[in-house]
């Protein structure tokens, strides 16, 4: 690693990071009430992880192998996120999971039902932090905290050479 680099304060500030995502994204369902999409909750799941991989990289002693499951993870995370901002800019379609074309319309309560569980469609944006939505702001952390794992990955292995 770098001169006096310490990976347990870097997996501390990824599990900071981390928990905070989540806690904005828990926040701004239940508080601002913004329903999100399903795409949205799947972006969740590598925060979810990494919080884990964190604890395991924090305490063990072969912290390159847990640097390497996080950059994995946060790689997948680019993914996704790069995946739902092309949906919310008519780059890709949306999965099926995305839209709500399941409405039985014979029965009237079944409507009303179906409407008040609405799921949002993935490309629609309704919540934005400084002009950008969610999924942009995810997908600029997650490629940034990718790029940063592979240098330390690339640094950590020409010090061992």
């Amino acid at each position: 690693m770098e001169k006096n680099f310490d990976l347990k304060k870097y997996f501390l500030l990824i599990f900071l990071i981390s928990t905070i995502a989540l806690l904005s994204a828990v926040y701004i369902e239940f508080s601002l009430n913004q329903k999100p999409c399903k795409l949205c909750v799947y972006q969740r799941i590598p925060y979810i992880i990494s919080i884990f991989i964190c604890f395991l990289g924090f305490t063990s002693q072969k912290q390159i192998i847990w640097l390497s499951f996080l950059t994995l993870i946060f790689m997948f995370s680019s993914i996704l996120a790069g995946y739902h901002v092309g949906i919310e800019n008519n780059i890709f379609s949306e999965f099926s999971g995305c839209t709500n074309s399941n409405i039985n319309l014979i029965d009237k309560t079944d409507i009303i039902e179906s409407l008040n569980n609405k799921i949002p469609s993935c490309k629609e944006v309704n919540f934005k932090i400084f002009g950008f939505s969610l999924a942009t702001i995810n997908l600029f952390i997650s490629i940034f905290i990718s790029l940063y794992n592979v240098k330390l990955l690339i640094n950590e292995k020409n010090r061992s050479n």
